[in-house]
């Protein structure tokens, strides 16, 4: 089981006690809207993909952790990685509770989950896939260092690609 920490957050396993709170981030119109094919989940169907993303770590050894505000114990989303059989890439992904919107937290985490990406799992590329108008997630990637690289249709929609490369997320890290 993998932990990752942050100056702010813990990313830690999904676990069924987060339940309460993801089903409530997952049944936000306003945040699913650029999520999967756009429509929020019924509590049912939250248990089922927190079930499905506790299920990704089993099968492939990583995955989406649990983004926890380290000073309070709250759940703040998910971070960190999807790569389920015949998607397009080993990608990188985060989606946040909306009361924690705008204070840099998916920044904060995925920038720890692309450190993990790079340095343990050795991956040699990582990609962000991201509905055109989401505009919070590509100001994220940006952040990133990753770059728009091309298109994909996904689950009935269009999705921009994102993606750095390991050798150049080494020189954002050590630049000459």
């Amino acid at each position: 089981m993998v932990t990752l920490q942050t100056d702010r957050l813990i990313l830690r396993m999904l676990r069924e006690s987060d339940i309460d709170a993801y089903a409530e981030m997952c049944g936000d119109p306003e945040t699913m809207r650029h999520i999967g094919d756009g429509q929020p989940l019924s509590r049912s169907m939250a248990w089922r993909n927190l079930a499905m993303m506790v299920g990704h770590w089993s099968l492939r050894g990583y995955g989406l952790w649990a983004a926890e505000e380290r000073s309070s114990g709250a759940f703040v989303g998910r971070i960190g990685f999807w790569n389920p059989d015949g998607w397009p890439g080993f990608e990188i992904g985060w989606m946040l509770h909306r009361s924690y919107w705008g204070r840099g937290y998916a920044t904060e985490g995925a920038r720890a989950a692309l450190e993990y990406g790079f340095t343990e799992l050795r991956e040699p590329q990582i990609i962000s896939l991201i509905h055109p108008e989401n505009l919070a997630s590509i100001r994220v990637a940006d952040r990133l260092g990753e770059r728009l690289v091309g298109t994909e249709e996904l689950i009935g929609r269009t999705s921009l690609v994102y993606r750095i490369t390991r050798e150049e997320w080494e020189e954002r890290r050590n630049p000459r």
